[in-house]
């Protein structure tokens, strides 16, 4: 029998539904790359857009609240959020059950921002604060938030993780 324990007895994903989240199918990469990756006892996860059903729901640089055209910090927050989740389906898929992760080793977040924005750690504690909601002491991790000129398919952000199993 195996070890590893069943989707539905998931203790993470049991916490998840509290949270009223629910992990998605993983996204098909948009280029010449795997979802997910095992080294070791580490999950290193290709940058993860913010994806819902498949579809990014908004495009476009972060910009400083009310600035037209732009997207606002708060709901870069959001999707920061929403690409940590599509994250964690990538670790899911290769290591089968997210009880399996020990620890969240590390978080990089990239922030497609007007030149004038320096919110972008802001904007990363979206994934990490729902990181720490998810796995508590175990989703305490290093960090990177980059604020760059523009992200695939326009999108305002993207995230990648680095994660310990067992």
């Amino acid at each position: 029998m195996s070890s590893h324990v069943n989707a539905e007895n998931s203790a993470i994903e049991a916490r998840l539904a509290e949270l009223g989240l629910s992990l998605p199918e993983v996204a098909a990469p948009v280029a010449a790359y795997v979802p997910a990756m095992v080294s070791g006892t580490h999950v290193y996860t290709a940058g993860q857009l913010p994806f819902i059903e498949g579809k990014l729901p908004v495009t476009g640089k972060v910009s400083a609240e009310g600035v037209e055209g732009t997207v606002s910090p708060e709901r870069a927050k959001e999707l920061a959020a929403t690409s940590i989740v599509n994250a964690l389906a990538a670790v899911k898929s290769v290591i089968g059950n997210l009880d399996r992760v020990t620890r969240i080793v590390k978080v990089v977040g990239f922030v497609a921002s007007t030149p004038d924005f320096t919110g972008q750690p802001a904007v990363i504690n979206g994934a990490s604060e729902l990181l720490g909601e998810i796995f508590g002491e175990k989703g305490q991790h290093a960090r990177s938030a980059v604020g760059v000129a523009v992200l695939p398919l326009d999108a305002p952000v993207e995230v990648e993780l680095i994660a310990e199993f067992a």
